[in-house]
């Protein structure tokens, strides 16, 4: 089950998770992007599920979760991709816009992660894996945007208690720490004229990241390839936090 996964990080992520034979199911609160993302999918033969879900309501997460249950089972893998972010100084960051940011990415991250493993410690395994950034590793970037670092920084440490709380009980919980990635949540970002450049300037790898590097390495932690894993915040950042 992929959270976002109509667009950008989440869908490249069920596009991988499909191509490698597992039964996927992409929720996002965009109705007509899930419509979208599904046609897409199934014209060039990939099949998947769709779900409904608002990340920021506890009542949307818990129901959904109900009804994965009922149609499909209890699912194996949880990736958190949904998202979004407020680029603003502190000094002029509305509370309603850091509550907005804190609720999407660090409180829907925790209600997604305890939905799933209540259906996950049944079975005794399951994997969790979110998306935070690189922004919740560092201190500053090239413009700010304190709600949405604090609330990946919140992911990280998330991420580390609840694989220490679960480890014995066959659930491993790991996060990706992606750069700044192509997709639709960056669009506006890279269309500001001389960012790109600022971007890739601070990346050594000397580009940005594709949305199907982070799918890969989002794969790699929630398969059997990654089983001695947990607790582990892997940066997909092309250099970008060994500066």
């Amino acid at each position: 089950m992929i959270t976002g996964g109509a667009s950008g990080i989440g869908r490249a992520t069920a596009e991988a998770f499909a191509a490698a034979g597992a039964r996927t199911v992409i929720a996002d609160v965009d109705e007509d992007a899930l419509r979208r993302a599904v046609d897409d999918f199934r014209i060039r033969g990939v099949a998947l599920e769709a779900l409904s879900l608002d990340v920021s309501e506890e009542d949307s997460i818990v129901s959904g979760f109900a009804e994965i249950r009922q149609r499909w089972g209890s699912p194996q893998i949880l990736v958190y991709s949904a998202g979004t972010g407020a680029r603003m100084e502190a000094t002029e960051l509305p509370l309603e816009r850091w509550q907005r940011v804190i609720d999407v990415n660090l409180t829907g991250t925790f209600l997604c992660s305890r939905e799933a493993a209540k259906l996950m410690l049944e079975e005794g395994t399951g994997s969790i894996v979110n998306v935070a950034s690189v922004m919740g590793l560092v201190g500053g970037g090239v413009y700010p945007n304190p709600a949405y670092q604090t609330s990946k920084g919140g992911i990280v440490n998330l991420t580390r208690t609840l694989a220490l709380d679960w480890a014995k009980r066959g659930i491993r919980v790991n996060a990706v720490a992606p750069a700044f990635v192509r997709t639709p949540l960056t669009a506006g970002l890279l269309d500001e004229p001389g960012m790109e450049r600022k971007l890739v300037e601070r990346t050594p790898i000397g580009r940005l990241a594709e949305a199907h590097e982070v799918a890969d390495a989002i794969l790699f932690l929630a398969s059997d390839a990654g089983s001695m894993i947990t607790g582990h915040t892997l940066p997909v950042d092309g250099g970008w936090v060994a500066q």
